[in-house]
């Protein structure tokens, strides 16, 4: 029985976790710890609800600290936000290895694009009807920080089909 509930739960979870990171990042510019945490113990119950391989799940965790690993050097280096750092390494390891390249070439181009955005809106006046809203006159100001959280939600959902963990529950 709990086998029938993981599969509906492996389609939901994940693309819900992207989606509410994405959300949050661009809100409120912060990506709470307890999603990111939340999300790494979905990952661990579906996997072995769904019965994938202890080694496995150990590829995919040695995936995650890897991302961990590097995103927290990034964040040491202050190029990277400690939320975006834990959210890369939690969609590492629903990922793992064998989409890991391809999802921080997703990351990038999409980062790139996102970033290249927000200059163009920091270079144009914000229309009066916007100042209303607080987080869009946040992300308006110049000195502003690109939500990088979208990339890796986006980039995330893109790739989550091809995962193990998805292609398992199908």
């Amino acid at each position: 029985m709990l086998h029938a509930i993981a599969h509906p739960m492996v389609w939901m979870i994940f693309p819900f976790a992207m989606l509410l990171a994405a959300l949050m990042d661009l809100f409120t510019m912060t990506i709470p710890n307890r999603l990111s945490l939340a999300l790494t113990a979905a990952y661990f119950a579906l996997a072995i609800l769904l019965g994938i391989p202890a080694h496995s799940i150990l590829m995919n965790m040695s995936c995650g600290f890897a991302v961990l690993a590097l995103c927290f050097g990034l964040f040491a280096m202050g190029m990277v936000g400690g939320g975006d750092a834990k959210l890369a390494a939690a969609s590492a390891l629903w990922l793992g290895w064998d989409l890991l390249l391809q999802y921080g070439l997703m990351v990038s181009l999409i980062g790139g694009a996102v970033t290249i955005g927000f200059i163009a809106l920091h270079k144009s006046p914000l229309p009066e009807f916007f100042k209303r809203f607080a987080w869009i006159v946040r992300l308006h100001e110049a000195k502003a920080v690109v939500p990088y959280g979208l990339a890796l939600a986006v980039g995330g959902l893109l790739m989550y089909p091809q995962s193990q963990i998805f292609l398992s529950a199908t």
